[in-house]
Protein backbone atom coordinates (compact mmCIF):
# COMPACT_ATOMS: atom_id res chain seq x y z
CA UNK A 1 0.00 0.00 0.00
CA UNK A 2 1.37 3.42 -0.96
CA UNK A 3 2.35 5.57 1.96
CA UNK A 4 0.69 9.00 1.97
CA UNK A 5 1.72 12.25 3.57
CA UNK A 6 -0.18 13.43 6.64
CA UNK A 7 -2.67 16.25 6.15
CA UNK A 8 -3.55 19.42 7.99
CA UNK A 9 -7.00 20.92 8.36
CA UNK A 10 -7.80 24.20 6.64
CA UNK A 11 -10.21 26.72 8.15
CA UNK A 12 -12.71 26.14 5.34
CA UNK A 13 -13.04 22.46 6.24
CA UNK A 14 -10.78 20.64 3.77
CA UNK A 15 -7.61 18.70 4.53
CA UNK A 16 -4.36 19.57 2.76
CA UNK A 17 -1.31 17.27 2.47
CA UNK A 18 1.72 18.64 4.33
CA UNK A 19 4.03 18.31 1.31
CA UNK A 20 3.36 18.69 -2.39
CA UNK A 21 4.96 18.58 -5.81
CA UNK A 22 5.59 21.82 -7.69
CA UNK A 23 5.31 21.84 -11.48
CA UNK A 24 6.97 24.99 -12.85
CA UNK A 25 8.56 25.12 -15.48
CA UNK A 26 7.49 21.74 -16.87
CA UNK A 27 5.34 21.63 -20.00
CA UNK A 28 2.14 19.60 -20.33
CA UNK A 29 3.84 16.38 -21.40
CA UNK A 30 6.59 16.64 -18.81
CA UNK A 31 4.20 17.52 -16.02
CA UNK A 32 1.87 14.63 -16.80
CA UNK A 33 4.76 12.19 -16.57
CA UNK A 34 6.09 13.81 -13.40
CA UNK A 35 2.70 13.93 -11.70
CA UNK A 36 1.97 10.26 -12.37
CA UNK A 37 5.33 9.35 -10.85
CA UNK A 38 4.66 11.63 -7.88
CA UNK A 39 1.28 9.98 -7.30
CA UNK A 40 2.91 6.54 -7.34
CA UNK A 41 5.43 7.70 -4.73
CA UNK A 42 2.70 9.01 -2.44
CA UNK A 43 2.33 12.69 -3.26
CA UNK A 44 -1.28 13.79 -3.40
CA UNK A 45 -0.82 17.58 -3.57
CA UNK A 46 0.11 18.92 -7.01
CA UNK A 47 0.67 22.65 -7.55
CA UNK A 48 0.17 24.37 -10.89
CA UNK A 49 -0.94 27.79 -12.20
CA UNK A 50 -2.41 29.46 -15.23
CA UNK A 51 0.95 31.16 -15.77
CA UNK A 52 2.84 27.83 -15.80
CA UNK A 53 0.92 26.77 -18.92
CA UNK A 54 0.77 23.16 -17.78
CA UNK A 55 -2.69 22.89 -16.19
CA UNK A 56 -3.86 20.61 -19.00
CA UNK A 57 -1.02 18.20 -18.25
CA UNK A 58 -1.90 18.16 -14.56
CA UNK A 59 -5.54 17.41 -15.42
CA UNK A 60 -4.44 14.60 -17.74
CA UNK A 61 -2.40 13.07 -14.93
CA UNK A 62 -5.32 13.26 -12.51
CA UNK A 63 -7.51 11.33 -14.94
CA UNK A 64 -4.80 8.86 -15.96
CA UNK A 65 -3.79 8.06 -12.40
CA UNK A 66 -6.82 5.90 -11.70
CA UNK A 67 -7.01 7.43 -8.23
CA UNK A 68 -10.33 8.65 -6.85
CA UNK A 69 -10.62 12.38 -7.53
CA UNK A 70 -11.27 13.07 -3.85
CA UNK A 71 -7.90 11.54 -2.96
CA UNK A 72 -5.98 14.21 -4.89
CA UNK A 73 -5.42 17.84 -3.94
CA UNK A 74 -5.03 20.06 -7.00
CA UNK A 75 -3.85 23.62 -6.45
CA UNK A 76 -3.82 26.25 -9.17
CA UNK A 77 -3.76 30.05 -9.51
CA UNK A 78 -5.11 32.70 -11.85
CA UNK A 79 -3.45 35.79 -13.33
CA UNK A 80 -3.98 39.50 -12.88
CA UNK A 81 -6.32 39.87 -15.84
CA UNK A 82 -9.04 38.05 -13.87
CA UNK A 83 -8.89 40.17 -10.72
CA UNK A 84 -11.96 42.09 -11.86
CA UNK A 85 -13.84 38.91 -12.83
CA UNK A 86 -12.58 36.06 -10.69
CA UNK A 87 -15.40 33.70 -11.62
CA UNK A 88 -14.37 33.91 -15.26
CA UNK A 89 -10.79 33.23 -14.21
CA UNK A 90 -11.89 30.17 -12.22
CA UNK A 91 -13.85 28.91 -15.22
CA UNK A 92 -10.68 29.14 -17.30
CA UNK A 93 -8.70 27.16 -14.72
CA UNK A 94 -11.39 24.46 -14.67
CA UNK A 95 -11.52 24.23 -18.45
CA UNK A 96 -7.76 23.91 -18.83
CA UNK A 97 -7.58 21.32 -16.07
CA UNK A 98 -10.65 19.48 -17.34
CA UNK A 99 -11.88 19.06 -13.76
CA UNK A 100 -15.24 19.63 -12.07
CA UNK A 101 -13.70 21.42 -9.10
CA UNK A 102 -10.38 22.71 -7.80
CA UNK A 103 -9.15 21.78 -4.33
CA UNK A 104 -7.29 25.04 -3.70
CA UNK A 105 -7.38 28.15 -5.86
CA UNK A 106 -5.02 31.05 -5.22
CA UNK A 107 -4.75 34.62 -6.46
CA UNK A 108 -1.26 34.33 -7.92
CA UNK A 109 -0.07 37.86 -7.07
CA UNK A 110 -1.70 40.86 -5.37
CA UNK A 111 -0.73 43.19 -8.23
CA UNK A 112 -1.34 46.33 -6.16
CA UNK A 113 -0.68 48.51 -9.21
CA UNK A 114 -4.16 47.66 -10.52
CA UNK A 115 -5.75 47.64 -7.03
CA UNK A 116 -8.24 44.87 -7.70
CA UNK A 117 -7.08 42.12 -5.38
CA UNK A 118 -9.93 42.73 -2.92
CA UNK A 119 -12.39 42.31 -5.79
CA UNK A 120 -10.55 39.15 -6.80
CA UNK A 121 -10.82 37.83 -3.26
CA UNK A 122 -14.55 38.53 -3.17
CA UNK A 123 -14.84 36.51 -6.38
CA UNK A 124 -12.98 33.57 -4.86
CA UNK A 125 -15.35 33.58 -1.90
CA UNK A 126 -18.23 33.31 -4.40
CA UNK A 127 -16.44 30.48 -6.22
CA UNK A 128 -16.09 28.54 -2.97
CA UNK A 129 -19.74 29.19 -2.08
CA UNK A 130 -20.75 27.80 -5.49
CA UNK A 131 -18.67 24.64 -5.04
CA UNK A 132 -16.29 25.42 -7.89
CA UNK A 133 -13.38 25.30 -5.45
CA UNK A 134 -13.00 23.57 -2.08
CA UNK A 135 -10.50 26.00 -0.53
CA UNK A 136 -9.33 29.50 -1.40
CA UNK A 137 -6.16 31.42 -0.73
CA UNK A 138 -3.55 33.81 -1.94
CA UNK A 139 -0.01 33.72 -3.23
CA UNK A 140 2.74 36.27 -2.61
CA UNK A 141 0.48 38.45 -0.44
CA UNK A 142 2.15 40.45 2.33
CA UNK A 143 0.52 41.08 5.72
CA UNK A 144 -0.65 44.47 4.41
CA UNK A 145 -2.42 42.82 1.49
CA UNK A 146 -3.87 40.10 3.70
CA UNK A 147 -5.15 42.52 6.31
CA UNK A 148 -6.91 44.52 3.65
CA UNK A 149 -8.84 41.55 2.25
CA UNK A 150 -9.72 40.40 5.77
CA UNK A 151 -10.98 43.85 6.73
CA UNK A 152 -12.98 44.14 3.49
CA UNK A 153 -14.66 40.73 3.59
CA UNK A 154 -14.29 39.28 7.08
CA UNK A 155 -12.79 36.18 5.43
CA UNK A 156 -9.12 35.26 5.78
CA UNK A 157 -7.36 33.21 3.10
CA UNK A 158 -6.97 29.57 4.06
CA UNK A 159 -3.47 29.47 2.57
CA UNK A 160 -0.88 32.05 1.56
CA UNK A 161 1.83 30.65 -0.69
CA UNK A 162 5.07 32.61 -0.34
CA UNK A 163 8.74 32.22 -1.02
CA UNK A 164 10.08 30.65 2.15
CA UNK A 165 13.24 28.75 3.08
CA UNK A 166 16.03 29.10 5.65
CA UNK A 167 17.59 31.90 3.63
CA UNK A 168 14.23 33.72 3.53
CA UNK A 169 12.46 32.45 6.65
CA UNK A 170 9.67 35.08 6.48
CA UNK A 171 9.19 35.18 10.24
CA UNK A 172 6.98 38.28 10.23
CA UNK A 173 4.70 36.92 7.51
CA UNK A 174 4.45 33.51 9.17
CA UNK A 175 3.52 35.09 12.50
CA UNK A 176 0.71 37.00 10.78
CA UNK A 177 -0.48 33.82 9.11
CA UNK A 178 -0.51 31.93 12.39
CA UNK A 179 -2.48 34.70 14.09
CA UNK A 180 -5.19 34.50 11.41
CA UNK A 181 -5.40 30.75 10.83
CA UNK A 182 -3.62 30.96 7.47
CA UNK A 183 -1.42 28.03 6.41
CA UNK A 184 1.98 29.04 5.06
CA UNK A 185 2.81 27.17 1.86
CA UNK A 186 6.44 27.47 0.77
CA UNK A 187 7.44 27.95 -2.85
CA UNK A 188 11.16 27.67 -3.61
CA UNK A 189 11.48 25.72 -0.32
CA UNK A 190 15.02 24.66 -1.27
CA UNK A 191 15.91 28.20 -2.43
CA UNK A 192 17.03 29.13 -5.90
CA UNK A 193 20.55 27.83 -5.46
CA UNK A 194 23.26 27.50 -2.87
CA UNK A 195 21.20 26.46 0.14
CA UNK A 196 21.65 22.70 -0.18
CA UNK A 197 25.40 23.29 -0.52
CA UNK A 198 25.56 25.57 2.51
CA UNK A 199 28.05 24.15 5.07
CA UNK A 200 25.47 24.36 7.85
CA UNK A 201 22.96 22.33 5.82
CA UNK A 202 25.55 19.80 4.71
CA UNK A 203 26.83 19.36 8.27
CA UNK A 204 23.32 18.95 9.62
CA UNK A 205 22.56 16.32 6.98
CA UNK A 206 25.58 14.29 8.06
CA UNK A 207 24.43 14.24 11.67
CA UNK A 208 20.86 13.09 10.99
CA UNK A 209 21.62 10.61 8.20
CA UNK A 210 19.70 12.51 5.53
CA UNK A 211 20.42 14.42 2.36
CA UNK A 212 20.77 18.21 2.42
CA UNK A 213 17.49 18.60 0.54
CA UNK A 214 15.69 16.40 3.06
CA UNK A 215 17.10 18.46 5.92
CA UNK A 216 15.77 21.68 4.42
CA UNK A 217 12.35 20.14 3.75
CA UNK A 218 12.27 18.80 7.30
CA UNK A 219 12.91 22.38 8.49
CA UNK A 220 9.67 23.35 6.75
CA UNK A 221 7.65 20.34 7.85
CA UNK A 222 8.57 20.54 11.53
CA UNK A 223 7.50 24.17 11.66
CA UNK A 224 4.09 23.53 10.14
CA UNK A 225 4.96 24.92 6.72
CA UNK A 226 3.79 23.12 3.56
CA UNK A 227 6.70 22.89 1.09
CA UNK A 228 6.10 22.27 -2.61
CA UNK A 229 9.54 21.38 -4.03
CA UNK A 230 9.64 21.05 -7.80
CA UNK A 231 11.44 18.36 -9.73
CA UNK A 232 10.84 16.26 -12.81
CA UNK A 233 13.40 13.68 -11.66
CA UNK A 234 11.84 10.51 -10.18
CA UNK A 235 14.77 9.92 -7.82
CA UNK A 236 14.59 13.49 -6.56
CA UNK A 237 10.83 13.17 -6.07
CA UNK A 238 11.40 10.09 -3.90
CA UNK A 239 14.13 11.89 -2.00
CA UNK A 240 11.85 14.85 -1.34
CA UNK A 241 8.95 12.69 -0.17
CA UNK A 242 11.27 10.78 2.20
CA UNK A 243 11.90 14.05 4.06
CA UNK A 244 8.79 13.05 6.01
CA UNK A 245 11.00 10.53 7.82
CA UNK A 246 13.62 13.09 8.93
CA UNK A 247 13.49 14.53 12.42
CA UNK A 248 15.61 17.54 13.32
CA UNK A 249 16.37 18.42 16.94
CA UNK A 250 15.41 21.96 18.00
CA UNK A 251 18.99 23.14 17.87
CA UNK A 252 19.26 22.16 14.20
CA UNK A 253 16.05 24.02 13.39
CA UNK A 254 17.60 27.05 15.07
CA UNK A 255 20.88 26.67 13.17
CA UNK A 256 19.09 26.55 9.86
CA UNK A 257 16.91 29.51 10.78
CA UNK A 258 20.04 31.48 11.65
CA UNK A 259 20.96 31.37 7.95
CA UNK A 260 18.19 33.89 7.21
CA UNK A 261 19.31 36.86 5.12
CA UNK A 262 16.88 39.82 4.97
CA UNK A 263 18.30 40.80 1.58
CA UNK A 264 17.61 37.38 0.03
CA UNK A 265 14.56 37.52 -2.21
CA UNK A 266 13.58 35.94 -5.51
CA UNK A 267 10.68 38.33 -6.07
CA UNK A 268 8.96 41.43 -4.76
CA UNK A 269 5.15 41.25 -4.40
CA UNK A 270 4.83 45.02 -4.75
CA UNK A 271 6.61 45.26 -8.07
CA UNK A 272 6.17 41.96 -9.91
CA UNK A 273 3.44 39.53 -10.72
CA UNK A 274 1.24 37.73 -13.21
Amino acid sequence: MTRLAPTRHLTGGTDMPVIGAGTWPLDDREVERMALTAFEIGFRLIDTAENYRNEAGVGNAVRASGLPREDLFVTTKFNREWHGNALKGVDGNLQRLGLDYIDLLLIHWPNPDQDLYVTAWEGLIQARDRGLVKAIGTSNFTPVHLQRVIDATGVAPEVNQIQCNPYADRGEERAFHDAHGIVTESWAPLAGKGLVDDPVVVDTASTVDATPSQVVLAWHLQQGLVPIPKSGNPDRLRENFAALDVTLPPEDIARLTSLANPDYRLSDPDSFGH
